[in-house]
């Protein structure tokens, strides 16, 4: 389990929506030091913040970003893209796009960070996934969210030795900008927020944050009709 009181955090994506909840709470519950992420580091505004540069995507930016946090103990994989591209119609481009930003960018991180833990003493890694990760409802997204849970499924097996716990946050609709045009109950990204870190301090392998999450979760054990009504037309 990792405290959250005295650790050093880098969320990716830390400029709004959930990412800003989380440099929040972080600051909140005494963490010494959060970097937050974005790909202009000027719309990063929690005054106590450190605002750094990152495109996940990006081999050279993930490696800047490595270099000049060198003490980060929690790494929170929040940034992601949100193409739905639809796998018969859309350029094929548009679902790579979407997967080097949900998929690689993770794992970029992951690669770049897991030695810096470790060699801070161990620590945690938080995958920000989606309840799409189950429920394949918006194409290129949700393949690359379920793509992000094996990821992280198998990154918990590898990095508990290591003294590294791994924990990923599954969530509905959340009140931001990416859910704006929705018209269905949405968390708040404080809620979202809050559950996460408690996930963190407890050492939870999985956050459902939400009751359709948890839903469709159990789903999961039974037949596809059951998540999929148009399968049963």
């Amino acid at each position: 389990m990792t405290a959250i009181a005295g650790s050093v955090v880098l969320v990716t994506g830390g400029s709004r929506g959930v990412g800003k909840a989380l440099v929040k709470a972080l600051y909140e519950r005494g963490a010494t030091k959060v970097y937050a992420t974005a790909r202009d580091p000027r719309t990063v505004t929690h005054p106590d913040a450190v605002p750094l540069a990152l495109e996940v995507s990006d081999p050279a930016s993930v490696a800047a970003v490595a270099e000049r946090a060198q003490d980060v103990t929690v790494l929170i994989n929040n940034a992601g893209a949100s193409v739905n591209a639809n796998f018969l119609d859309s350029p094929v481009d548009d679902v790579r796009r979407e997967f080097e930003t949900n998929f690689y960018g993770p794992l970029l991180m992951a690669r770049a960070f897991v030695p810096i833990i470790e060699r801070n003493g161990g620590g945690h890694l938080l995958n920000v996934h989606s309840v799409l990760s189950w429920i394949a409802s918006y194409g290129s997204y949700s393949a690359s969210k379920a793509a992000l849970w094996s990821q992280t499924n198998a990154l918990r097996l590898d990095l508990k030795p290591r003294g590294i716990d791994v924990t990923g946050l599954h969530v509905g609709y959340v009140d931001t900008d990416m859910a704006a045009g929705v018209d269905a109950p949405k968390s708040t990204p404080r809620s979202v927020a809050e559950q996460a870190l408690d996930g963190i301090e407890a050492g939870a392998f999985e956050v459902l944050a939400d009751e359709l999450t948890r839903q469709v979760k159990a789903g999961l054990a039974g037949d596809p009709a059951a998540l999929y009504p148009q399968l049963a037309a």
